[in-house]
């Protein structure tokens, strides 16, 4: 189940650095080849709820072993089409991916002595922290030099492959938890609301922040999610219960998971475009994309294999609250170094190792606090509604990035220090926010322990 939740990352950061590259082969303009990775969000926030709620409903083992099929049919249509359009329909259908991590909560809850609850589902985040990271360093061994971008989907489409055959032998077959049926329109208004709220997000430097397309996409998403809060208040069994949307601690720790997703997404790509600046200037390193992957990314993403199974023995032990403040508070120390010391290379790789293995172990505990406070049959659904919070600030922080780069560019085309100072700055001021929220939001007592409780949602 982690390496299965591993992929979501995968595909979700991996087309990132070949942008220019898939811009070049088809022939299409920046703008126009970003929607490779816009449409893959887009269709995450559509199909996450509704394919959540339905394994939640119907049985997990067989929505994940589909959703791991579509992957590979996704990815093979990608790696063998030289259309921007089929391209754009394939990355959609990889857009399903995300509920691989809420349904994979699911299963270990269902499957998992209490015990052995939090350092399971550390599993599960550490894969998708380790997978962001190594997103990034494997295309840039997979696309070295004049290789093929397509080649990162071939990658793709081979680890789905050998993921379905190893999940049809090793998950256990599962039992509806109960009678019921999917809120299909309620789905659909919730995927609209979340569509206008992740576009301006992800083309608002293209569009223009202030403009009436970026304007006009927020106002319609607030009317929208308001007509679904009232369509959810009047059907008998809505996608999302009234309860989970009322209870503090959900909010708390779903916005705690938006910064989680932000601060991962700044530190990366202010990272990437850092290192990639030519050391003639005082903050530059002039590393290619293979040394970047290898030298200064590399020792970030895999800090996660450490990091979050640690952060799962401390859900178990101290609870999920104590986890929180204490992977926000490492990332504000992170943040804070990079902020005042990143014009050496080893400040650069140890910020970006100290802020990662914070975001893992923030991970490990979203999803304990999470199964703390819903029932069984919502524990897909809950952790679906944490992952959309955590692609919404995924979202939010390369949108961040890219335009500080493009209003902060030197003579010669290459980001100003001043980016990189106000990203850090920023990312610092998120994670104490972090803190606050937790402090204030999430109750002390709850832990993951007490998902053998089933306490229901209130």
């Amino acid at each position: 189940m982690a390496l299965m939740s591993t992929v979501t990352a995968l595909l979700q950061t991996m087309a990132v650095p070949v942008l220019a590259k898939m811009s070049d082969d088809l022939d299409v303009s920046t703008a126009a080849v970003g929607w490779v990775v816009t449409i893959n969000l887009l269709a995450a926030a559509v199909l996450t709820p509704v394919l959540s709620k339905s394994g939640d409903l119907h049985g997990r083992r067989a929505l994940v072993l589909g959703v791991v099929a579509a992957v590979a049919i996704g990815s093979f249509v990608a790696a063998v089409t030289s259309d921007y359009w089929i391209l754009l329909a394939a990355r959609a259908v990889q857009g399903a991916s995300f509920c691989l991590f809420p349904l994979s909560v699911g299963i270990l809850r269902a499957h998992l002595p209490a015990r052995r609850l939090p350092l399971g589902m550390s599993f599960l985040t550490g894969a998708i922290s380790v997978g962001a990271g190594a997103g990034l360093v494997l295309t840039g061994l997979l696309t070295h030099g004049d290789r093929d971008y397509r080649n990162i989907f071939w990658f793709t489409m081979a680890i789905a492959l050998v993921l379905f055959a190893l999940g049809w032998f090793v998950i256990p077959r599962d039992t509806p938890q109960r009678a019921g049926r999917v809120d299909w329109w309620g789905g659909l208004l919730l995927g609209i609301g979340l569509v206008l709220v992740l576009l301006p997000m992800t083309q608002g430097n293209s569009w223009g922040w202030g403009s009436p397309l970026t304007l006009g996409c927020l106002a319609s998403a607030v009317v929208v999610l308001s007509l679904w809060l009232v369509v959810e208040g009047r059907v008998p069994e809505p996608l999302v219960p009234a309860a989970m949307l009322r209870n503090r601690t959900l909010a708390s720790v779903n916005a705690v998971g938006l910064f989680i997703g932000f601060g991962m997404f700044l530190v990366f790509l202010s990272l990437t475009a850092l290192v990639q600046v030519p050391d003639t200037h005082a903050h530059g390193f002039s590393a290619s994309v293979l040394e970047t992957s290898l030298v200064y990314m590399l020792p970030a993403a895999s800090i996660g294999i450490i990091a979050s199974p640690l952060g799962g023995v401390w859900v178990g032990r101290f609870g999920g609250r104590a986890t929180l403040v204490a992977g926000s508070l490492l990332g504000l120390a992170g943040y804070l170094q990079l902020l005042l010391l990143h014009d050496r290379a080893w400040q650069v790789i140890l910020g970006g190792v100290v802020t990662n293995a914070a975001f893992s172990i923030g991970f490990a505990a979203v999803p304990a606090v999470v199964v703390s406070v819903v029932r069984p049959e919502e524990t897909a659904l809950a952790n679906a509604m944490a992952s959309l919070s955590r692609t919404a600030g995924s979202a939010l922080g390369s949108a961040l990035v890219v335009a500080l780069i493009a209003n902060h560019l030197m003579s010669d085309g290459h980001p100003d220090d001043s980016v990189f100072v106000i990203a850090f700055a920023i990312g610092a001021a998120t994670m104490a926010l972090s803190v606050v929220i937790t402090l204030v939001g999430v109750p002390r007592h709850r832990s993951a322990v007490a998902a053998e409780a089933r306490v229901p949602a209130r």
